[in-house]
């Protein structure tokens, strides 16, 4: 054969055949989701949940990266610079997304501009838990006893700025006592210094104290939801223990950098949705306190907007700084 028909041949097929980029099909690599807070809190525990399960069903590995700081801030902005190509998402939370750009003036991100919502995971309640050699056994003791006791009492948060800071903060405005805050770098060191006695309280979500709380170890004082959780049914609401209409729950979700393509998006949308719609993963987040609401990425976006100006209402009314 001529030489040059086989060169001719070579770049016919060569023009048929498809290029790199389109034969490398999302995802094909391992993706990152940044949990912006410490290990063994909430928000760990629900990500790492998602993340086994969207593993399996991308066929690529989620890995896990705790990035915690500045009630979660820290990690959010991050993601929010992070290049948009679907392999570095984050966790997206109550406490970042509503509360965090509120809070702190240089947060370094806009929940709404910022990031492209994926999807919703779940919502769970907070809960205010304390160490059984503590005195109060119901709220209504707990705010005697911090009355009686100004600026005595203190209690762990995930960070300032966290929702269970700002849960704190809040309650103690509308109750009239005066209570001190720590700030942790996430739940799970908080969680551990009031299992060692070392605080008397944290506020803490229903994933992270629930276990604690049924075995004993820890006493629940009140949930902050509008109803009573299945997790803990004996525990009244704080709307229950006589301050009308107080409701904090938290939400979790799948957030990626601002302009990632919509094909990817899409893709992890449905790979999420997939995920909560089984059966392990249903029983695993409700085990731990998180009522799965999966969705599309524009009611996500529509309940960021709407979350961060209901949050951002509490703030002022509470008059929480950041720390």
């Amino acid at each position: 054969m001529r030489p040059g028909i086989i060169l001719a041949i070579a770049s016919l097929l060569a023009a048929l055949a498809p290029t790199a980029s389109a034969r490398a099909e999302y995802p094909d690599r391992p993706i990152t989701l940044i949990i912006p807070f410490a290990p063994g809190g909430s928000t760990s525990i629900v990500g790492r949940a998602i993340a086994d399960k969207m593993t399996e069903i991308l066929g690529q590995k989620l890995i896990v990266e705790n990035r915690p700081g500045a009630g979660g801030t820290v990690g959010t902005k991050a993601v929010a610079g992070a290049e948009p190509d679907g392999y570095t998402i984050a966790l997206g939370y109550t406490g970042t997304l509503a509360i965090g750009p509120t809070l702190y003036t240089k947060a370094g991100y806009d929940p709404r501009k910022d990031f492209a919502a994926i999807g919703a995971i779940g919502h769970a309640p907070n809960s205010i838990v304390v160490h059984p050699s503590f005195p109060a056994k119901t709220l209504g003791e707990f705010v005697t006893y911090a009355k009686a006791n100004p600026e005595k009492v203190s209690f762990g948060s995930a960070g300032a700025g966290s929702a269970s800071h700002i849960t704190g903060e809040y309650f103690a405005s509308i109750a009239g006592i005066k209570i001190v805050h720590i700030a942790y770098k996430g739940t799970g060191p908080a969680m551990a210094d009031v299992l060692g006695g070392h605080i008397p309280m944290v506020i803490a979500p229903i994933p992270a104290t629930h276990a604690n709380a049924s075995a004993g170890t820890l006493r629940a004082l009140a949930v902050t939801s509008a109803k009573r959780t299945t997790q803990l049914p004996d525990v009244p609401t704080i709307a229950e223990a006589g301050y009308p209409n107080f409701e904090a729950s938290l939400t979790y979700g799948l957030i990626a950098p601002a302009a990632t393509p919509r094909s990817i998006v899409d893709k992890l949308n449905q790979a999420l949705r997939t995920a909560l719609a089984s059966d392990d993963v249903r029983r695993r987040l409700m085990q731990d306190g998180t009522e799965p609401t999966p969705g599309t990425p524009e009611q996500y976006a529509t309940f960021i907007d709407e979350d961060e100006t209901r949050w951002s209402k509490v703030i002022k009314a509470s008059g929480a700084k950041p720390e």
